[in-house]
């Protein structure tokens, strides 16, 4: 059974406004950098710094770990057929994720979490999400439909939500605006 077309187009929107940050059509160690770049200038985290230093181990231990499980081809970057077909495999069974998908979902879950208190509120998600190009305001209305309307979100329902956008079908699914996009 091949990836539904609604279920392809949230893939395809993750891998080109979170991923692909250079805009070549692949995944590679490049885009990777330039998203440590961005994030420690978003939380105004200096080079040399212990955030920054940590931020970059995390990010290039997801790019490895992104790279052995997709990479199938070898060639150091990752294809949109191979990044399709690694979390199409991961939608089929959450349970095998790869420790880098963990990883990658916590990372998101405590970038967002700036006051470190726990959980995400509309203004945190709002300022990582648009930080990516997005329009603030769709941002601001993907968080109301993930939170179902509460304040927040703790880390245990956004690891729900997260296995929910890459396995849901139904395109009201709260776990689909988790990367602050509301439609598909």
């Amino acid at each position: 059974m091949s990836i539904s077309d609604f279920r392809k187009k949230k893939l395809l929107f993750l891998f080109n406004v979170f991923f692909d940050v250079n805009q070549s059509g692949e995944i590679d160690l490049k885009d990777f950098e330039l998203a440590i770049e961005k994030v420690c200038q978003l939380r105004g985290w200096s080079a040399g710094s212990a955030k920054n230093k940590e931020t970059h181990d995390v990010m290039i231990k997801i790019w490895e770990g992104l790279r052995s499980k997709a990479d199938k081809d070898n060639d150091g970057q990752v294809s949109v057929e191979e990044w399709c077909n690694m979390w199409d495999a991961y939608a089929k069974d959450p349970s095998t994720a790869m420790e880098w998908q963990n990883r990658y979902m916590n990372f998101m879950f405590d970038l967002e979490d700036a006051s470190n208190d726990g959980g995400i509120d509309a203004t945190e998600f709002s300022l990582v999400c648009s930080s990516y190009g997005l329009d603030k305001n769709e941002c601001e209305e993907a968080f109301k439909k993930m939170s179902q309307g509460k304040e927040e979100v703790t880390r245990e329902q956004f690891a729900q939500l997260w296995q929910e956008y890459f396995s849901a079908e139904d395109p009201n699914a709260p776990g689909n605006f988790i990367f602050g996009k509301t439609s598909f």
